[in-house]
């Protein structure tokens, strides 16, 4: 199998992140992936992506050869400023993908030029969307095989984790919850039963009483847009999800890190 090559856009040293970081998408020598969608080697397309969440979708994709704009220490993604450095890489890009929210959004369309292909790729954890994202951008990449493997892992990954969860609910009850409007693919893993939503925005003190009235027992919080205790005195426990995977863009420990937290909130350790 061929190797991930995940790398960083800008020529100074990162904290957060490593200048090359090479990681393995399975054993053997370098080859080209089989099958009727599968490039060549020498073909596989270059992407840059703006944060690891783009970035994850791509190598979920298939494409062996990511630069990352947006450093992992960044927590709250949008904020960032784009370098120079970062958009020269981007000018290099066979693929630039991107989130139309992200207010730098028009930079990376600019730094393109003619030969970047852009694309907007909806950033939703929600496993069905999440397959159909992928399937797509395997399409682009001509690398369908890869994304089509993906995807069954996915969906056994899933089955998985929600089976241990529904295992974990309190006296065998699926739990009440509150969920950030970003995190509700995550209430869908624990199979729990959504009662409201808030956010993006505060929660306003109507909210407050209208989302405390319903009694959740678990209040699943965006973790890279916390307000703080969402619901004080409600004895509801607040559970941080985090949407944006790691270094190493392996999309699936977001699903796993949210499946920990939850089994730990239920269990009220």
């Amino acid at each position: 199998m061929a190797r991930i090559r995940v790398r960083t856009a800008r020529l100074a040293p990162l904290v957060a992140l490593s200048a090359a970081l090479p990681l393995l998408a399975g054993c053997g020598e370098d080859a080209p992936a089989s099958g009727t969608g599968a490039q060549k080697a020498k073909d596989k397309p270059v992407v840059v992506a703006t944060t690891t969440w783009e970035g994850a979708f791509a190598k979920a994709a298939g494409a062996e050869d990511v630069t990352v704009i947006v450093p992992r220490s960044v927590h709250h993604a949008p904020d960032y400023d784009p370098k120079p450095s970062d958009l020269a890489a981007v000018a290099q890009a066979d693929f630039v993908l991107y989130a139309p929210f992200e207010p730098y959004a028009a930079k990376i369309r600019e730094a393109a030029g003619s030969k970047a292909r852009l694309v907007e790729v909806n950033l939703d954890n929600d496993p069905a969307r999440a397959k159909a994202e992928v399937e797509r951008l395997g399409a682009l990449f001509g690398t369908e095989d890869t994304a089509s493997r993906w995807k069954t892992g996915l969906d056994r990954e899933v089955a998985k984790l929600n089976g241990e969860l529904k295992a974990a609910w309190p006296d065998g009850r699926s739990p009440a919850v509150v969920a950030q409007v970003f995190t509700a693919w995550a209430a869908g893993l624990a199979g729990a039963t959504p009662v409201g939503t808030y956010g993006p925005e505060p929660v306003t003190p109507a909210q407050l009483l209208s989302l405390s009235a319903k009694k959740p027992a678990l209040v699943l919080d965006n973790a890279h847009m916390s307000t703080g205790t969402v619901l004080p005195d409600s004895g509801a426990r607040q559970v941080p999800i985090v949407n944006y995977p790691g270094e190493d863009l392996d999309l699936l420990a977001v699903y796993r890190d949210a499946a920990a937290g939850l089994k730990k909130a239920m269990s009220g350790s």
